[in-house]
C-alpha cells in the first residue's frame, strides 16, 4: 500500500491585483518522490511552491502537512543579511541532530571555503551557498526554484549527482530540459491557473502538452461551428420565427459564456533576426594568442579558425576565462603575444551576460528605440515598438514600465529584442538562455538554426548545446581550449568527461608548452592503443543495422503519439507508449555513442 503524501494542496486558488494567477491548483508530494513543476514564466510555479512551503496564504483551498514533515525552500532570490560569514548562513539552517560536518561538506563541494562575506557574493556564489543550506539538513521535502541558475557546468552536474542520492521528496522548478529530465519521475503541469499532472517524468511532458494544446484547439473550433448553428437557428428557423424557444436560447447564451470565458494558451514569442551582409568567408583566426593576469594565464598558445556560417559553442567552469576569450576573439582586447585576425565586412553583435546595455532607470520603449521615437527598424522596416513588443511576450502597457521592475525572464527578453534588431551577421550570445521558459527556448533555437550568419554561443545549458552548436571549445585549464566537433554531448563522448579541467596533460612540444587541435584526437593525450578485438569488429560491425532499427521503431512511436486524441481516449497507452519512446531514444543515444568510440578506435 502506497504511503499517504506528505503534503497536500487541494483547490488552491490565488489572486494578485484582481487578475486570477492559480485558480484551481492541485498537489500531492509522497515520501521520496521525484516531481518537475513546470508552466511559462508568470505561470504562478514560483507562488504555488511558496504556497506549498507555507510562505504563502491563499485565498482559498486546502494545504495539509504530516506532522513531523520537514520541508526546505530554496528561493530565487535568498536573504544573507544578518550573517557574517557563509558558513554561518548554512548552518543557521541546522537543527538538533542534523550532521554538523555536513555543512562544510556541502559548501566545500560547490567551491566554497565557508568564510566568505555573504554580502560581497556574485550571483552564482550566492546560489551555492543558498543551495548549501537548503541540502544541509537533509528535510523530509525539498523545494528547489531554479536551482541551476547562476551555475555553471561542473556545479550542475554536481548537484544533479547529489540530488540523485537524496532520500527526501524533491519538487523541481527548472528550464534546464537535462536537469528534469535525469531527475523527475512525475510531472505538475501549472497552466493559466490549474494544475495537470502526468505520471511520468519531464522527457515525455513536451509530447502530452503539444496533444492537449491540440485536442483543445479542435474542441474550440466544435463549440465555435455549435455557436455558428445556433445562431443561424436564432435567425432563420421557421420555429424562431413563430416563437422563441427559451431553453435552446438559454443554451446559445451559455454557450458564448463558455466561449468569452475560454482561457487560450498564453502567446508564443516571435524571434527573427536581422541579417546584415555576409561577411568574409574568414571570421575569425586566431594563431598561437595567449593571454594572462600576472601569474594566471587565461588563453595559451590558442590557434583557431572560425568560418562563415559555423556555430562555436565556448563552455568552461566558471572563472576559466569565456569572457576574457570572447573579447579576445571579437577583437574588444588584445592578446599578449600571437595575433588574431577578425575578418572582412563583419557587423557584430554582442549579448552580454551581465546585461550591461540595460540602464534601469530607462523604459522598455527606450532601450529599443535609443530614446527617440516610439518605432524601431527590424529588418530594414519601421515597426511601431509595442507591435515589435508584442513579438517577444510583452504587454502593451509595459512599453513605459522602467528596466528595474522586469524580471529576470523578461529583462533577458528585452535583451534580445535589442540585439535581434540591429543588423549582423556574428552574434556573439553570452548565456543568453538564463531565465528564459522552455517555449521561448525552443524559439531562439529555432532562430538560432535558420540563421545564416556565424554563432558564438557561451552556455552551461547542455541540452541548448546539443541542439545549436557544431563544435564545442573547452577550457581544459592553465589557459589551453580545445575544440570538438559537434555538441556537448558528443563532447564529453571524445573528451571522456565534462567540463572539469582534466589531470592528464597533452602531449608537450619541444618547448614545453601544448598544442591544443580542433578535435579531441590531435590534442588530447589517447589512452593507449589497443588492437580491436573480434568481438568489437563484430560490434562496430553490427551497429549501423541497430541504430537503424531504433530510428524505424522511435518513428513508430512517435507516430502513435502524434493522435491527439489518444491521451483522453486511452491514457494507459499513451503512457505505455511514451515509456517505450524513452527508452527507444536512451538505446539509440547509447548506441550512437558506442558506435563513435569503436570508430574512433577503429581509427585510431
Amino acid at each position: 500500500m502506497a504511503a499517504p503524501p506528505l503534503l497536500t494542496l487541494q483547490n488552491v486558488a490565488l489572486t494578485f491585483g484582481g487578475t486570477p494567477l492559480i485558480e484551481q491548483a492541485d498537489l500531492a508530494i509522497s515520501p521520496g518522490e521525484r516531481t518537475c513543476l513546470v508552466g511559462r514564466n508568470g505561470s504562478g510555479k514560483s507562488t504555488l511552491m511558496k504556497i506549498a512551503c507555507g510562505l504563502i496564504e491563499p485565498d482559498k483551498g486546502v494545504r495539509f502537512v504530516q506532522p513531523g514533515t520537514t520541508i526546505r525552500y530554496l528561493a530565487q532570490e535568498p536573504d544573507f543579511s544578518g550573517f557574517s560569514t557563509t558558513l554561518d548562513f548554512v548552518e543557521h539552517g541546522l537543527t538538533h541532530g542534523d550532521d554538523a560536518y555536513r555543512a562544510r561538506y556541502l559548501l566545500e563541494s560547490l567551491g566554497l571555503t565557508g568564510a566568505e562575506n555573504p554580502a560581497s557574493l556574485s550571483g552564482g556564489e550566492g546560489r551555492r551557498v543558498a543551495l548549501a543550506q537548503a541540502l544541509a539538513p537533509e528535510p523530509d521535502i525539498l523545494l528547489l526554484d531554479e536551482p541551476t541558475n547562476h551555475l555553471d557546468l561542473p556545479a550542475i552536474e554536481w548537484l544533479e549527482a547529489e540530488l540523485k542520492s537524496v532520500r527526501g521528496a524533491l519538487v523541481l522548478i527548472s528550464h534546464d530540459r537535462r536537469f528534469l529530465s535525469a531527475l523527475s519521475k512525475t510531472t505538475v503541469w501549472l497552466d493559466r491557473g490549474i494544475t495537470r499532472r502526468i505520471e511520468q517524468g519531464f522527457s515525455t511532458f513536451e509530447a502530452w502538452r503539444d496533444a492537449f494544446f491540440e485536442e483543445e484547439e479542435r474542441d474550440r473550433h466544435k463549440l465555435d461551428r455549435k455557436i455558428a448553428d445556433e445562431e443561424h437557428w436564432l435567425r432563420y428557423g421557421v420555429t424562431a420565427r413563430r416563437k422563441r424557444n427559451v431553453r435552446r436560447l438559454g443554451n446559445l447564451h451559455a454557450l458564448r459564456k463558455d466561449r468569452r470565458e475560454d482561457r487560450r494558451p498564453v502567446g508564443t514569442a516571435t524571434m527573427t533576426s536581422t541579417e546584415a551582409e555576409s561577411s568574409g568567408a574568414l571570421v575569425i583566426e586566431a594563431k598561437n594568442a595567449a593571454k594572462a593576469y600576472g601569474e594566471r594565464r587565461i588563453v595559451d598558445d590558442l590557434s583557431i579558425r572560425v568560418m562563415r556560417g559555423d556555430r562555436l559553442g565556448i563552455v568552461g567552469a566558471n572563472g576559466a576565462g569565456k569572457t576574457t576569450l570572447i573579447n579576445l576573439l571579437t577583437g574588444q582586447s588584445a592578446p599578449d603575444s600571437g595575433s588574431i585576425a577578425l575578418g572582412t565586412n563583419l557587423k557584430m553583435m554582442l549579448l552580454d551576460q551581465a546585461r550591461a546595455v540595460l540602464d534601469p532607470s530607462m523604459t522598455v520603449t527606450e532601450v529599443l528605440t535609443g530614446g527617440s521615437g516610439d518605432s524601431v527598424v527590424v529588418g530594414g522596416v519601421s515597426r511601431h515598438v509595442i507591435g515589435y513588443l508584442k513579438d517577444f511576450l510583452f504587454a502593451p502597457e509595459q512599453a513605459r514600465t522602467p528596466v528595474r521592475v522586469l524580471s529576470g525572464g523578461e529583462r533577458n527578453r528585452l535583451l534580445i529584442a535589442r540585439a535581434l534588431a540591429q543588423p549582423a551577421n556574428l552574434l556573439v550570445l553570452d548565456e543568453p538562455t538564463n531565465d528564459l521558459d522552455l517555449e521561448t527556448l525552443d524559439l531562439l533555437q529555432e532562430m538560432l538554426s535558420d540563421y545564416s550568419g556565424t554563432l558564438i554561443l557561451v552556455s552551461h545549458d547542455r541540452d541548448f548545446l546539443d541542439r545549436v552548436v557544431g563544435s564545442v571549445l573547452v577550457s581544459e585549464g592553465e589557459g589551453r581550449w580545445v575544440e570538438y566537433a559537434g555538441g556537448y554531448t558528443d563532447m564529453v563522448t571524445q573528451r571522456g568527461q565534462g567540463v572539469e579541467a582534466r589531470k592528464s596533460a597533452t602531449a608537450p612540444r619541444p618547448d614545453g608548452k601544448v598544442k591544443p587541435g580542433r578535435l579531441a584526437s590531435t590534442s588530447a593525450a589517447p589512452a593507449p592503443k589497443t588492437k580491436m578485438g573480434f568481438k568489437d569488429q563484430h560490434e562496430l560491425k553490427t551497429l549501423p543495422e541497430r541504430i537503424a532499427k531504433l530510428q524505424t521503431e522511435i518513428a513508430k512511436h512517435r507516430a502513435v503519439l502524434a493522435d491527439p486524441q489518444l491521451y483522453s481516449r486511452n491514457p494507459a497507452l499513451f503512457q505505455k507508449t511514451s515509456a517505450t519512446l524513452a527508452a527507444a531514444e536512451a538505446d539509440l543515444s547509447a548506441a550512437e555513442d558506442r558506435w563513435l568510440e569503436l570508430e574512433m578506435q577503429r581509427e585510431g
